[in-house]
């Protein structure tokens, strides 16, 4: 048996998996080296997860997820769940996750579009090219952070549609001090943010939403995806933002001469079709 984790910001998917099959489910809070601490990450999965994950006898955990592109932050995830699970862990970043996911052994260019944004290229084994993030105060152009911050920047300075404005107050219970205080002094900013992209969708027929939208998805285009050598490959997409806003998005991609066969808000059910095929890592 094996357990498969997909995990961003915002939340983290788990699969138990038997003969190539889900078994079962579930849903926790998202993790990220970058905003917690190893204790925090063990604390987190230890809660969050029923106690059938931890009796299972497994043979594998693999796990992907946000700010796990580099070694050190791996490392603190993969203590953090070795300590629970008490088995062999590899830790990979979701970009990796994605690429796997969407195009198995393909190449491709793999594009994640979620709380954060991510792309590369993908030769059908590893990570070729990556354009850095950045996160989300110097880069991830496209993801649901983004378009939070750019819409609060507008409601704060009074460029945004009042009504919209007055709408969002009113639906998050929040004030502008609220706002601040979320933005500048609370954990996981860029969940906030993200949250709102989901607002927006009510208002995509509001032409000041609608251009927002879509100019946030051209900036993830033209900074990320045409670095790439993006029209001789295939461009497949994956995360909440996507999925949310597919058809704007395959509007978008048109504009830059291309058709996305594939938009999923998950990268679970295609990673266990990756691991089925027993592939060496």
């Amino acid at each position: 048996m094996k357990l498969i984790a997909e995990s961003s910001s915002t939340r983290t998917e788990w699969a138990l998996v038997e003969d190539n099959r889900v078994i079962q489910r579930e849903f926790t809070e998202g993790l990220n080296p970058y905003f917690q601490s190893r204790k925090d990450i063990s604390r987190s999965v230890r809660l969050g997860l029923p106690d059938i994950f931890f009796k299972k006898k497994l043979e594998q955990v693999y796990y992907y997820g946000a700010g796990c592109g580099n070694n050190d932050k791996k490392n603190i995830v993969g203590a953090s769940l070795v300590a629970q699970f008490k088995t062999p862990i590899q830790v990979e970043s979701d970009l990796l996750g994605a690429a796997r996911s969407l195009f198995k052994c393909e190449s491709g260019i793999a594009c994640i579009l979620g709380t954060g944004s991510n792309s590369c290229f993908y030769d059908g084994k590893i990570i070729v090219k990556n354009v850095r993030a950045a996160g989300y105060i110097l880069g991830d152009e496209g993801s649901g952070a983004v378009l939070g911050r750019m819409f609060l920047s507008d409601v704060l300075k009074g460029l945004a549609p009042k009504y919209i404005a007055t709408d969002f107050f009113d639906k998050f219970r929040i004030t502008p001090d609220d706002v601040m205080e979320s933005v500048y002094d609370l954990p996981f900013p860029n969940r906030f943010l993200s949250t709102i992209s989901y607002f927006l969708a009510d208002y995509i027929e509001d032409d000041y939403v609608y251009s927002l939208l879509t100019n946030n998805l051209k900036s993830y285009f033209i900074r990320s995806i045409c670095q790439y050598d993006y029209k001789n490959y295939p461009i497949r997409f994956v995360g909440s933002v996507a999925n949310t806003y597919s058809d704007l998005l395959r509007q978008v991609g048109r504009g830059f001469g291309v058709e996305i066969d594939v938009i999923n808000e998950s990268l679970i059910d295609g990673l266990v079709e990756f691991h089925s095929l027993n592939i060496e890592d």
